[in-house]
């Protein structure tokens, strides 16, 4: 009989995406898990196998939340211009340090490499296009496109923010994504 576990592989996970995004992923290890959560390294490798899969399955449950908080805002936004960058701006990090987002980076990476946590990135960006597109006040065949495009425009200022730091990052979000909206043709609702 399998002994009841006192520790949620959620909170595990949660803890193992923590510390990867504070030491980087190639230094997270089942030891410093363990202490975040107060099991010994042994009782993970018999959950996860490898660092490896840990690292997976800690990554696949931040896409599982980023889903929720997407979902979540796209059900309160208004449906206007001005709801598609309040949706941006509320998924954008709230941590501004140097360290958290070059750790983010490195996160990124992982992504990338990952067939299945790409998938999972691909899917999001679907899934966060057509919540930007219906915000826009164009024709029905050009929003998902244009929803698309903003999306990558929130990417690209977020990656300058990183390097130019003029306001902070949720400012510079919402101050440029108006202006992208503006240059692309899209008139505000207010």
């Amino acid at each position: 009989m399998a002994r009841p576990k006192t520790v949620s592989d959620e909170a595990i996970l949660d803890a193992a995406a923590a510390a990867a995004g504070r030491v980087g992923p190639a230094n997270l290890t089942f030891g410093l898990v363990a202490k975040a959560v107060g099991l010994s390294p042994a009782t993970l490798v018999q959950r996860y196998g490898t660092r490896d899969r840990l690292l997976q399955a800690a990554l696949l449950r931040a896409w599982d939340l980023l889903d929720e908080q997407t979902a979540a805002n796209d059900a309160i936004q208004p449906l206007t211009p001005e709801g598609a960058v309040a949706l941006l701006v509320a998924l954008s990090p709230i941590d501004e340090s140097e360290t958290a987002y070059a750790q983010g980076l490195l996160l990124l990476s992982e992504d990338v490499r990952d067939a299945a946590l790409r998938a999972r990135g691909a899917a999001w960006r679907e899934v966060l296009s057509t919540a930007l597109g219906r915000r826009l006040p164009v024709a029905p065949e050009r929003q998902h496109a244009l929803g698309r495009l903003m999306a990558s425009q929130w990417q690209g200022i977020r990656i300058w923010w990183a390097f130019e730091r003029h306001d902070n990052e949720a400012q510079q979000v919402a101050a440029e994504l108006l202006e992208w909206l503006s240059a692309v043709g899209v008139q505000k609702t207010t």
